[in-house]
């Protein structure tokens, strides 16, 4: 939407809604952006990649601000929404922020116990699966990318998946991650991987997963 210098915007930062934390926000010609992924100086062609992904693909309003130092992508929120972004998005929507929680987690044990080389050939094998299923704003290299890196709570900028694409992405990730780790017990258990998410949601997805194809996967 928006390729920006400093000089053009202001910002600020606020109290996150769900989180004792601030979290920064952009404000542009009366609209409102949140932070959604920073790049180095040298890593102006994977911002922009991002950016184009957010905007061309998904159809999101976004801001690419370009610093001296570094490149940021952020894209636009509504300030009186923030306060119920878990809300009413329904079933579909909670299932897919648990499988964004449990890929995180996955990739971020990965990089602490294999290292970042293992986490990078990790994100580059899960990019072409998904490619290969046509899992709907996941099958490009800078849609995986976002997905590793996102706020899973913020529910807005969630694919769109249905249920039958949520038990395609975890039946995926659990056998990638039984490559990388050589076993299945990084998928147990799950309840201590979904600690950010709200209680009811929890709660939903993990009575969903039990009741699920995955239970005998994810425990």
């Amino acid at each position: 939407m928006f390729i920006l210098k400093r000089q053009d915007v202001e910002i600020s930062s606020i109290q996150h809604p769900k989180r004792d934390q601030p979290m920064p926000v952009l404000h542009y010609q009366g609209q409102t952006f949140r932070l959604i992924s920073v790049f180095k100086a040298s890593q102006e062609e994977e911002a922009r990649a991002l950016w184009r992904e957010l905007t061309d693909q998904r159809g999101k309003a976004c801001v690419l601000l370009e610093e001296p130092d570094r490149y940021s992508v952020w894209g636009k929120i509504r300030l009186e929404q923030l306060g119920s972004d878990t809300g009413g998005h329904g079933k579909a929507g909670v299932y897919t922020q648990g499988c964004i929680l449990l890929l995180q987690a996955v990739y971020v044990d990965i990089e602490d116990f294999l290292g970042a080389r293992q986490a990078a050939l990790f994100e580059k094998d899960l990019a072409e699966i998904l490619r290969q299923k046509q899992l709907p704003q996941a099958s490009t290299p800078e849609a995986v990318k976002y997905l590793l890196k996102q706020d899973p709570l913020d529910t807005a900028s969630l694919p769109a998946w249905q249920e039958n694409h949520v038990v395609i992405f975890l039946q995926e990730l659990h056998k990638l991650g039984k490559t990388y780790f050589g076993n299945a017990k990084f998928a147990h258990p799950v309840v201590d991987r979904l600690q950010d998410m709200p209680d009811g949601e929890r709660s939903l997805f993990i009575t969903w997963l039990n009741q699920s194809p995955m239970s005998k996967l994810w425990q």
